[in-house]
């Protein structure tokens, strides 16, 4: 991570558990001794900095889970396990959806590391609590959205606490996450961009209360959030410009390192990989041609031009993600940040809030908001009212390839009609239960027999 030198003896001491193909579920993870390391304020920051490292790791595939499993994107090819999110038919021995569960229990367990060593945090004590739980409830809620009931743990737990491997209620869950961020937006500031801040706590816990339709709470927290940014930058700056004005909270790498560096970049962009993930539906080029706007168009996808495509672009195929271009030098190790919260996401989720899940609204705020987001695009046609709809195609074309799509059909309330939709066009078999992702087999296989599967699988 740029700027940050994790200690050798806590990445040591606490890496075994992501390290290599068999992720351990958190039991045993958490079952590692701290060997009487967390006693100053040093070491505890030094664990704090390794929970962003946690997060390097359990965001590279997400892509896979909620972009590919979308009408957003797709595989080049079709090729193994990757297929099976495009297909909506996903196993529960699928890899990718095995190893983000266990990363960010990892994540999880790093976070309930910091929070039971605290009294050694001197001065910063408030800080790295609010970064611990910050972190700790984004984890969260990515899980519980993406499997429904979790194992919902809040400490740091042995092998033999078996009461702890239970699925908990989506409700116990959303209540740990919205203590969490609570406790983050009252013990932070805006020093970060790469690290926890007030103004990334308030956007993620104004996203929690859009998805609990708490509508009115996530207002006050997105115009709090609004009312402390500048400008935007041009829309290619918020790509090709690290931690940028538009940037509230990205996890950083750093180009050709090969502990801090990510593999996301080239399996989008890469020309001539056999094997291109996360490339562009048909269906999100088209709405790019209808809604997108050449700006933002131009920097969002890319065509594949390489020697074995047609000269001439296919109007609806072949186009690749263009937000984070391959830029390695050597190795294939990539230092593109990876854009968590932004200030358009915030803007949209204005009028979101003001819409409150009605379907239309001409409140002058929401369309002041929703401009913002236009007039940089270079839309610049009058608005007058701003219908559901709309903000749902704004929001897509905005934050393509951002990991957004899936949870904005989920939270929209939209999502068994928009899949289906797809599903029927390009012959897929979909169902609602595809809406949640399989428990992975392994999981269940070493809870004894604590974890259940998910109907449908």
């Amino acid at each position: 991570m740029k700027q940050i030198q994790i200690i050798t003896l806590l990445v040591l001491g606490m890496l075994i558990s992501s390290c290599g193909e068999d992720y351990l579920d958190p039991a045993p993870v958490s079952s590692i001794g701290s060997n009487g390391f967390y006693t100053s304020e040093s070491e505890i920051e030094a664990a704090v900095l390794n929970i962003y490292d946690g997060l390097q790791l359990a965001v590279q595939r997400e892509f896979a889970l909620v972009e590919m499993r979308s009408d957003n994107s797709k595989t080049r090819s079709s090729e193994g396990d990757w297929a099976q999110f495009e297909t909506l038919n996903v196993k529960s021995t699928n890899t990718t959806v095995a190893d983000y569960w266990a990363l960010y229990y990892n994540v999880i367990f790093r976070a309930n590391t910091v929070l039971e060593h605290l009294d050694a945090a001197g001065n910063s004590i408030d800080q790295f609590e609010g970064e611990a739980k910050f972190a700790r409830a984004l984890s969260y809620f990515n899980l519980v959205r993406l499997y429904g009931d979790v194992p919902l743990i809040d400490k740091v737990i042995g092998p033999t606490d078996t009461d702890y491997f239970d699925r908990d209620a989506t409700v116990d869950v959303y209540a740990l996450i919205v203590n969490d961020l609570k406790t983050a937006v009252a013990n932070l500031d805006n020093t970060y961009k790469g690290r926890a801040s007030k103004a990334a706590a308030q956007a993620l816990l104004a996203k929690v209360y859009l998805t609990l339709k708490n509508y009115g709470d996530a207002q006050d927290l997105l115009e709090d959030v609004i009312a402390g940014s500048s400008a935007l930058p041009s829309f290619s700056s918020v790509f090709y410009t690290e931690l940028n004005s538009e940037i509230i909270f990205a996890i950083e790498y750093t180009n050709d390192a090969a502990d801090d560096s990510q593999d996301f970049s080239i399996e989008f962009t890469q020309d001539g990989r056999v094997r291109g993930l996360n490339y562009a539906t048909p269906e999100l080029i088209t709405a790019f041609n209808t809604f997108g706007g050449a700006i933002r168009t131009t920097t969002s996808i890319i065509y594949d031009d390489v020697s074995t495509k047609p000269v001439t672009p296919d109007p609806l195929q072949d186009y690749k993600c263009g937000k984070f271009v391959y830029n390695s030098t050597a190795n294939n190790l990539n230092g593109n940040d990876w854009i968590v919260l932004r200030m358009a996401d915030v803007l949209l989720m204005h009028v979101e809030a003001i819409l409150a899940g009605s379907d239309v609204t001409s409140s002058s705020s929401a369309i002041a908001s929703f401009k913002k987001v236009r007039d940089r695009a270079g839309i610049t046609s009058p608005i007058t009212s701003i219908t559901k709809q709309e903000l749902l195609d704004e929001r897509r074309v905005e934050l393509a390839f951002e990991n957004q799509r899936w949870f904005d059909l989920i939270r929209f309330g939209v999502a068994e009609s928009v899949l289906g939709t797809f599903a029927t066009d390009n012959g897929i078999v979909f169902s609602a239960s595809d809406l949640l992702l399989p428990i992975p087999q392994r999981e269940i296989g070493v809870s004894f027999g604590k974890l259940t599967q998910n109907p449908g699988y």
